[in-house]
């Protein structure tokens, strides 16, 4: 499953499976149709931080697609804690519920519509600075795509632009939408800090505004900061005091170059990252029974 990842369990059909058995056949829709959605959690050192939310989109999404659910958010939430507590206990882990087509030609058969949960390990990034370029390739509208849901089908074109990027020597892209304002980076969503006040693209359906985005201004905004949902252009990006991003997978990280612009590790990514770590180890524990 590549170098990032190590340990993989997967509940399918009401068993749990270690690695990464083949579990569709050749005629399953969503292999080649791209007709699924999923969501990430994280789970490190015993907390999973709004990983109700994250069960919650993942059924919303489905939804969003006509798909019939056979198990509800909640009952996601208890099978990925009964997951998390069959790896170590300080174990550093993604958490990926998922909903695909089994049937259908073109249009697929509603009530083929399968559920899988699986849990691999994946080590949190380091604080670090990353470097950001601005993509040639755009976020679809709404009309376009399924842009309010975190579906499969949007992706090879984020892996598109995430090649790009990497082909230039950076870690990751801006993209803009249709209309040229920005919408987000890569696989996370984009903010910026001016004049001590901290901006972020509104949300307009051409992105998904994240889970981890909305935790991270809420816990900003409570914390006596300015937060700002604009829309932005490119330049914004180029004559901000600082940028970072948040994302499932990483939380908060700064961002120290976009194209020949150098920032410094801020002061409000730091801010983000402690109080969003804070939250994690007061909210994110298990919930009694």
């Amino acid at each position: 499953m590549g170098d990032m990842t190590g340990r993989t369990i997967t509940y399918h059909k009401g068993a749990w499976h270690e690695g990464n058995p083949p579990m569709l056949g050749p005629m399953a829709h969503s292999l080649w149709m791209a007709s699924a959605v999923f969501d990430g959690a994280r789970a490190f050192g015993g907390l999973a931080p709004d990983l109700a939310r994250h069960c919650a989109r993942v059924v919303t999404s489905a939804k969003s697609f006509g798909m019939t659910c056979e198990i509800t958010a909640s009952e996601i939430e208890a099978l990925a804690w009964t997951g998390i507590e069959k790896f170590d206990a300080d174990a550093e882990l993604y958490v990926r519920p998922l909903f695909y087509f089994a049937d259908g030609f073109v249009t697929p058969d509603p009530d083929s519509a399968t559920f899988m949960l699986t849990l691999f390990e994946a080590p949190m990034p380091a604080w670090r600075g990353t470097s950001a370029c601005l993509s040639t390739f755009r976020r679809p509208s709404p009309e376009m795509a399924p842009t309010g849901a975190k579906a499969s089908c949007l992706y090879p074109n984020v892996a598109r632009a995430m090649l790009e990027a990497r082909e230039r020597g950076f870690d990751i892209a801006v993209v803009l939408d249709g209309l040229g304002n920005v919408a987000e980076f890569t696989t996370s969503n984009l903010f910026i800090a001016k004049d001590q006040v901290v901006r972020t693209p509104v949300a307009n359906g051409s992105f998904l505004a994240g889970i981890t985005r909305s935790r991270v201004m809420e816990l900003l905004r409570d914390g006596g900061v300015e937060v700002c949902e604009e829309t932005l252009r490119f330049a914004d990006v180029l004559d901000a005091d600082e940028v970072f991003l948040t994302g499932n997978f990483p939380k908060v990280l700064p961002v120290v170059r976009v194209e020949d612009r150098d920032y410094q590790e801020g002061p409000m990514a730091q801010l983000a990252r402690d109080l969003y770590f804070s939250f994690a180890e007061r909210e994110g524990r298990k919930k009694a029974a």
